[in-house]
């Protein structure tokens, strides 16, 4: 244990979030995604919740402010317009660790071709419909 960063971030999780540079993506995916086939690197959270995964790693990992979007969700089929709860509450919880910034959305397909690129995906055992996000890391700025 350390002091001061999430028990749920175990070293796997911790070294693929320090490794990540500038501009990296990491997903954030529910339990039907199709993560292993999905071709980054893969780190299985079973039996967490995606916004449990979300506030953790927002406690650690600061998002992109040289883009205008930096956290994406998947939208819904047929239903662009609509948010689930699971998007109110990574919108939220991206507030709360990036005041300013909010939860932009992606067409599916869009999402799966854009988490194919990504640094690393955190497969959740979420169970709630929707319950993919995805991230651009940022800088730390000098002190």
């Amino acid at each position: 244990m350390l002091k001061g960063i999430p028990p749920i971030l175990g070293p796997d999780l911790l070294y693929v979030l320090r490794a990540m540079g500038h501009g990296d993506e990491i997903a954030i995916v529910d339990a039907n995604y199709p993560a292993d086939s999905s071709g980054p690197q893969l780190i299985r959270l079973d039996g967490l919740s995606a916004t449990d995964v979300l506030d953790a790693v927002l406690t650690l990992m600061p998002l992109d402010t040289f883009v205008d979007e930096q956290a994406f969700g998947m939208e819904v089929v047929g239903d662009p317009k609509k948010r689930e709860l699971t998007h109110k509450e990574f919108d939220r919880l991206v507030k709360k660790h990036e005041p300013g910034m909010k939860l932009a959305m992606l067409e599916r397909f869009a999402f799966y071709e854009r988490v194919h690129g990504a640094f690393a995906v955190v497969q959740t055992g979420e169970r709630r419909l929707y319950g993919n996000v995805l991230l651009k890391k940022g800088i730390v700025r000098p002190e």
